[in-house]
């Protein structure tokens, strides 16, 4: 049997719940014949789908092994996690902390003892879970804990935004912008850049990525006259990787980077801080764009958007930030097995 492509239950009181049976009736889902399995709680997916009327079938099951060759449009089957307590849409709660956390380490887990393809994570607010003890800024760092743990040599978890037109990473992720400067060393630029080019060739069949990395102050720090960071870590780790045959060219001054024409000469942008990389990729295309992660042993996307718990249980939330994410975990595991071929 074609192994599944499992999703996370986000946090409960989000939109995860909605958009994912959204996904499956609207019919874009391209699985390249895998199934497709949540691990939730299916009375919470059954409340869902009765508060929003939504014609859907909630077929628990009891292993991965007993799924049937591909999913249909109006059934979507669930690995069961039973909730302590039950979530109301839009309001969030650190009693559903254990429920979110354990979802994705039975996901995860799956997927790297090979029972399932790729994993794809549904949204979940920091704040509730750092309440809870949780110790990770998000999915990306802790996904890269989980690889540690499981045993592989993940050197560094790597957030890639990937939209129809532009696929930017952020060098420094979910730390505040005045420590950036603090983080950003040639080394750190270096191992990123490294990890991005090899996953471009083992995901997405790229077989010479091209990467334009940005500078961290106005006009790239013109010279030194706006700052020192080009000179002293960005433009060492740029010869550094030119050295060892990366492609690669900057730092560029962020204001001119994404503009149409400079886009075609680059597969990807580095971006040295959160919002430098994110913005442009989610103004020109956000309902499309899906986050990658990159350097871990397994594939992992999720949808660019946060858990809206503002319009949660509303029927307004759009599925297809999630659709992109799931059709793009299911085309990169048709890539990276072409790959190991």
């Amino acid at each position: 049997m074609t192994k599944p492509i499992l999703v996370t239950m986000g946090d409960p009181a989000g939109i995860g719940g909605e958009i994912l049976l959204q996904a499956v009736l609207s019919g874009n889902l391209d699985l390249a014949g895998h199934p497709l399995v949540v691990v939730d709680d299916p009375d919470r997916l059954q409340r869902v789908t009765d508060a929003l009327s939504l014609q859907i079938n909630i077929e628990a099951i009891k292993s991965l092994g007993e799924l049937p060759a591909a999913s249909d449009a109006s059934t979507i089957h669930v690995w069961p996690l039973p909730m302590k307590v039950p979530a109301e849409l839009g309001k969030p709660s650190i009693a559903h902390a254990d429920a979110i956390i354990e979802s994705i380490n039975i996901a995860t887990a799956a997927v790297i003892e090979g029972h399932a393809a790729a994993l794809v994570t549904n949204p979940i607010a920091k704040d509730v879970l750092l309440q809870s003890g949780f110790r990770y800024p998000g999915h990306t760092e802790y996904l890269g804990h989980l690889a540690q743990v499981a045993g592989f040599e993940t050197e560094r978890a790597v957030m890639m935004l990937a939209g129809p037109s532009l696929k930017t990473v952020p060098i420094t992720v979910h730390i505040p912008l005045a420590n950036v400067p603090l983080i950003l060393r040639s080394g750190l630029i270096e191992t990123t850049a490294r990890i991005v080019h090899n996953d471009l060739r083992d995901m997405f069949g790229i077989q010479s990525p091209r990467l334009a990395i940005s500078g961290l102050n106005p006009h790239a720090g013109e010279n030194g006259l706006m700052g020192q960071e080009e000179e002293r870590e960005i433009e060492p780790a740029i010869e550094a990787l030119k050295k060892d045959g990366v492609n690669v060219t900057g730092p560029h001054p962020a204001d001119t980077l994404f503009e149409a024409s400079k886009r075609e000469s680059y597969d990807v942008a580095l971006c040295m801080y959160h919002d430098q990389a994110l913005i442009p990729v989610k103004t020109l295309d956000m309902d499309n764009t899906v986050n990658v992660t990159l350097g871990l042993p397994f594939i992992r996307t999720s949808p660019d958007h946060g858990t809206a718990f503002d319009i949660a249980g509303k029927g307004i939330a759009r599925p297809q930030s999630l659709i992109a994410a799931i059709n793009m975990a299911a085309d990169i595991a048709v890539k990276r097995t072409a790959h190991a071929a």
